[in-house]
């Protein structure tokens, strides 16, 4: 940035943005729609596997298409207006998800996927803005801030929501939360357009053959200088196959907390909150610990708090530790993201921010397609299977969201595993900077 000021005016704008896109995680994946759509338009257990299709269908798409549109975006200095545009989308089909009623079951999985196209779409983008508003040796601060402030800022949105479920009620009220959540993340959205400024040179974009050649050039040329950064390389498969387990969590905690202990909407709604104010302190104090510890430590310690709530969660059954466990869940899982994320911008090359957080995404991506699909046909098949056994409708689905739980137990396990073989001094520029 220019000077100190412009600089802490950008910084203040990322976060802003990340505490609207927060809001839309808080209330359509976590605490909202995603009970709406499992219970009150499909129902059951099936409700459970459409769930995890609707989300393996969006960021299987984002997958493919995150690292082609990143390199795109370097080429062309066109992060931001790839930005701006995902966030629109994003916003758009939000509020679009109004229209959902019940049994709407095609509606409400195709708005919410194009919604989450542009929702996920979008962070390849903001992220890939953190190596341009921080210094290296201030990368897991600012990240940690970011995402601490927009856990505050889905706890805002949340308490609104929360406010017109307890005095009104209903499914309207629901709905009709799911357009304020687009307004709110747009108005948090605004400052980051208009604050802002990309440091790479715009160019246009190229034309013709060399629009679909350029970008895989450009892939193949990141490809050959990635295998020169094993690290990078290791670390991007632990993350693969922890965030398995981070994924499936946020896309079927409110799932659990519904059916394992029966909680209504209102209930979810303070639950999440819960996880979202814990998120906060799992933000700072990781991003802290990062310049002490090093990235790599302070993730085990993340992922060991993580791999400890589920395990509590398998065998609780009570609601009250259900409420302790999302606020342990929270501060663990917010930690994990945070310094991941952090973590690329140290170890990506200078000038190609975009295009390392795209791969970063399609792990990401790629985890969220596969996680919550296997967790989801878990929940489907073990449940008929018990119903064939002779088992309540139920019980069934309870003892199959439980089972299921062991996944999230195994990936983020073997992603543990894989995470302690990364080496403690690999780095970016410099061999001591990043995981040190």
């Amino acid at each position: 940035m220019s000077n100190d000021r412009s600089g802490r005016q950008a910084r203040r704008a990322w976060y802003l943005y990340d505490a609207g896109n927060s809001a839309y995680a808080a209330v359509v994946l976590l605490a909202v729609y995603a009970t709406y759509f499992k219970e009150s338009v499909v129902g059951g257990a099936l409700g459970s596997f459409f769930w995890g299709i609707a989300v393996t269908t969006a960021t299987a798409i984002v997958a493919v298409s995150s690292p082609v549109l990143g390199a795109i975006a370097d080429v062309s200095g066109g992060k931001k207006r790839f930005l701006l545009l995902f966030t629109v989308m994003a916003c758009v089909f939000t509020a679009s998800l109004f229209f959902v009623t019940e049994h709407a079951i095609a509606l409400g999985m195709a708005l919410f996927i194009l919604a989450e196209i542009g929702y996920r779409s979008g962070q390849v983008f903001y992220n890939s803005f953190l190596p341009e508003i921080a210094s290296e040796g201030d990368m897991g601060r600012v990240s940690g801030n970011g995402w601490a402030i927009g856990s505050a800022g889905g706890v805002l949105c949340l308490l609104v929501v929360l406010a017109a479920v307890r005095l009104i009620g209903g499914a309207l009220i629901v709905r009709l939360s799911l357009v304020f959540t687009a307004l709110y993340f747009l108005a948090f959205a605004l400052p980051f357009f208009l604050r802002v400024r990309e440091q790479g040179e715009q160019r246009p974009l190229p034309r013709g053959r060399d629009l679909i050649r350029t970008p895989f050039r450009r892939l193949a040329e990141t490809l050959r200088a990635a295998r020169q950064h094993r690290e990078f390389g290791k670390f991007l498969l632990a993350f693969l196959v922890y965030n398995e387990g981070i994924l499936i969590t946020l896309s079927y905690g409110a799932i659990l907390g519904q059916t394992l202990f029966g909680m209504a909407q209102e209930q979810i709604i303070i639950f999440m909150i819960l996880v979202q104010v814990a998120s906060v302190p799992g933000a700072f104090l990781p991003g802290l610990l990062v310049g002490r510890l090093g990235s790599r430590n302070t993730l085990l310690l993340s992922l060991a708090g993580m791999i400890g709530a589920v395990v509590w969660l398998f065998f609780t059954e009570s609601i009250v530790a259900f409420y302790a466990i999302g606020a342990v869940a929270g501060f663990a899982l917010t930690g994990v993201q945070s310094v991941s994320r952090a973590t690329v911008g140290m170890l990506a090359p200078a000038g190609r921010s975009a295009e390392f957080y795209g791969f970063f995404a399609v792990a990401g991506r790629t985890s969220s397609a596969v996680g919550p699909a296997v967790f989801g046909a878990i929940v489907f098949h073990v449940a008929n299977l018990l119903e064939r056994g002779g088992e309540s409708v139920a019980l069934a689905e309870q003892a199959a969201h439980r089972y299921a739980l062991l996944s999230i137990i195994g990936f983020l396990i073997l992603g543990t595993l894989i995470l302690l073989t990364v080496s403690r001094q690999a780095g970016r520029r410099t061999p001591t900077a990043a995981l040190e």
